[in-house]
């Protein structure tokens, strides 16, 4: 039994590079660098072989009734063997993705921050930011440098990871981040106390999850680019003592 004798919609090899190039062209003429493009096209492909072998590992799907004991210890084993080959897959394509050029370092060595990670950085922490507090006009206006920074903490892969991870942080302190930007945020009696000026930009989610992740790595970065030390500070002091 083929595709077509049940129902089922595959798209071939060529239609499938087809609609990338496409796409391709597309944020061309938008004015996205090719590179970039690649690179999150590649995230989106290794995302999906991701998410589906994860699907296949939480489905539980049984062998057809019926068969034997046999049979059901075939199908697990060539259910179990499908996955890990898509899991394999879903790596290769993640590295691709991340070091499409050989001469790249390996996407989990740290290395410069490259523009589409950038861009992935500002569309994670703004919602989250946003779902804490409202926009300040006292944002400071250092957003690219603070993120530098902070993506400098992580090597490509981690990049690639981290809007799952800032999610998982933001849901984990979800009381904390509330207090703090209560407290210290938009709005509130201190609003225009300069110690506390990274409070109002959304950058602060992510140097906040920096600090309890990686806070050597993240004070070097901060040094390296020059950043008022006065903001890291202020922000330590309102997110407070950390829990032993």
């Amino acid at each position: 039994m083929n595709a077509a004798d049940d129902g089922r919609q595959q798209l071939d090899a060529a239609s499938v590079l087809n609609a990338k190039t496409t796409l391709l062209q597309l944020l061309a003429r938008a004015g996205v660098w090719s590179g970039d493009a690649e690179e999150l096209i590649g995230l989106v492909e290794a995302g999906a072989l991701a998410l589906a072998h994860t699907e296949i590992g939480e489905s539980g799907r049984a062998a057809p009734e019926g068969n034997g004991e046999r049979y059901e210890a075939g199908w697990r084993d060539a259910a179990r063997a499908a996955a890990d080959e898509l899991a394999d897959i879903a790596e290769r394509t993640l590295r691709h993705a991340l070091a499409p050029d050989p001469t790249v370092s390996s996407p989990d060595d740290r290395s410069p921050v490259g523009r589409a990670e950038m861009e992935r950085a500002k569309v994670a922490i703004t919602p989250l930011y946003l779902s804490y507090t409202a926009v300040s006009d006292l944002d400071p206006d250092a957003t690219e440098q603070v993120l530098t920074a902070v993506l400098g903490t992580m090597s490509p892969r981690q990049r690639a990871g981290y809007p799952g991870r800032l999610t998982e942080f933001a849901t984990t302190h979800h009381a904390r981040l509330e207090r703090l930007y209560t407290e210290y945020g938009p709005g509130s009696a201190i609003a225009i106390h300069g110690r506390y000026s990274l409070v109002h930009s959304p950058t602060s989610v992510a140097v906040l999850e920096r600090l309890a992740a990686a806070p050597a790595a993240l004070h070097e970065e901060w040094d390296a680019a020059e950043l008022p030390p006065a903001w890291l500070d202020g922000l330590i002091t309102a997110w407070g003592p950390t829990a032993p």
